[in-house]
């Protein structure tokens, strides 16, 4: 068991996901879908402390780490580093770049299209040493031949490692995922919430 939750209820200044009980074990893929708005990128963002658990409990094993690739990954205007400098200061595998992202080692990544970006970005998490990878729509801005990749890379992941995706794209959860959960129907509204208090 890499991290389990146990009737996890999340959000921000209110609930707004749970309560979810799922447990995520190295080597599986798990994939988190439901509707626009229901709350799993809040559910992601509760796992690395940007969102709040207002109830239930999240257990990690001892000593993971999380790499997590956000939905809208920031990119500065200007950035004077290379690629290779970019997977060094993220302490990520830079030697076995794939063919794609080879090509780019000296670009700056303030020059990289959106598609690219987002390759690298994702190559960054999936390169790093976390036990745990988090992946919020990562196939936004991928080309069909970025999707192809990725979900290549992510069927060949470590045996020692967990991922928890969300994607709206079905075909590429359904490649690429172990266990799906539809957490539409565990959407709380702000009504829910008040009727709690």
């Amino acid at each position: 068991m890499l991290l389990r939750a146990s009737d996890l209820v999340v959000g921000y200044t209110a609930p707004v996901l749970g309560p979810l009980t799922f447990t995520l074990n190295a080597g599986q893929a798990v994939g988190i879908v439901g509707a626009n708005g229901c709350g799993k990128s809040t559910l992601l963002k509760s796992l690395y402390g940007q969102a709040r658990i207002f109830a239930g409990s999240l257990e990690r094993a001892p000593g993971i780490t999380l790499a997590c690739q956000q939905q809208h990954p920031v990119r500065l205007a200007q950035a004077p580093l290379s690629v290779r400098d970019y997977l060094r200061l993220l302490d990520a595998d830079h030697q076995a770049l794939p063919g794609r992202l080879a090509a780019l080692q000296q670009r700056r990544i303030d020059t990289l299209s959106g598609g690219q970006y987002q390759l690298l970005a994702l190559w960054a998490c999936l390169a790093s040493p976390a036990q745990v990878v988090l992946l919020d729509e990562p196939t936004n801005n991928l080309d069909p031949e970025g999707v192809t990749l990725l979900t290549a890379w992510l069927r060949a992941r470590e045996a020692a490692r967990g991922l928890l995706l969300i994607s709206h794209d079905a075909d590429f959860m359904a490649a690429v995922c172990d266990v799906r959960i539809d957490v539409t129907a565990r959407h709380r509204s702000d009504l829910d919430a008040a009727e709690e208090a």
